[in-house]
């Protein structure tokens, strides 16, 4: 079976939780076939706290698993009063990379940095447009976020809480594109917890 992060585009689709505690997305391929999920990881504790304090400060975990829910990457954030680091870690819990994210206006910027805290990306955009640009660390363009495609694709995703992350097929480097698109491929998730 190819691996997860073998895919060059990924079609992100938020399933509808009924009382909204834990975020949830399944993850299809150009094919329309579900390669995995997304899935926010919360105590009991965690649920109650998230009635009472703003979500922006609470710590999160957030899973992406294959088809056979096995664990292939995951981010998650600490306590924070102000502006977080997020930490991306491998299949193994291994950090490979962390994400720091800036707001100005409505338009957020996520720095996306190797496990040896140097700038491998940045993903930058119009959060009311849903439209996002990835960047290397020398400012090629190498890869989009956006509620926008065409093909079969635009059949099944009609509405407006599902997304597309594409990264360029040339990108060679293969635990940074794990990092990005890692961060990228949460991105709806980490916004709608800042707010």
């Amino acid at each position: 079976m190819a691996n997860f992060f073998d895919s060059n585009s990924y079609f992100i689709d938020e399933k509808v939780n009924l009382f909204k505690f834990e975020n949830a997305y399944n993850v299809y391929n150009d094919g329309g076939q579900k390669i995995g999920a997304i899935k926010q990881k919360l105590t009991t504790g965690q649920k109650a706290l998230r009635l009472l304090l703003n979500k922006a400060m609470l710590p999160f975990l957030l899973e992406i698993k294959n088809t056979d829910d096995r664990v292939e990457a995951s981010i998650s954030r600490g306590w924070t009063f102000w502006m977080s680091k997020i930490v991306i870690a491998d299949a193994n819990g291994t950090p490979i990379g962390s994400i720091q994210q800036k707001f100005k206006l409505f338009k957020p910027t996520f720095k996306i940095f190797n496990a040896e805290g140097v700038q491998i990306a940045e993903i930058t955009g119009d959060w009311k447009a849903w439209n996002f640009t990835i960047s290397d660390n020398t400012n090629n363009a190498i890869g989009t976020i956006s509620k926008k495609w065409a093909g079969a694709m635009k059949e099944i995703f009609t509405t407006a809480d599902k997304y597309n992350v594409t990264i360029d097929p040339t990108y060679a480097n293969k635990e940074n594109k794990i990092a990005i698109l890692a961060g990228a491929i949460t991105i709806d998730m980490v916004m709608k917890e800042s707010k």
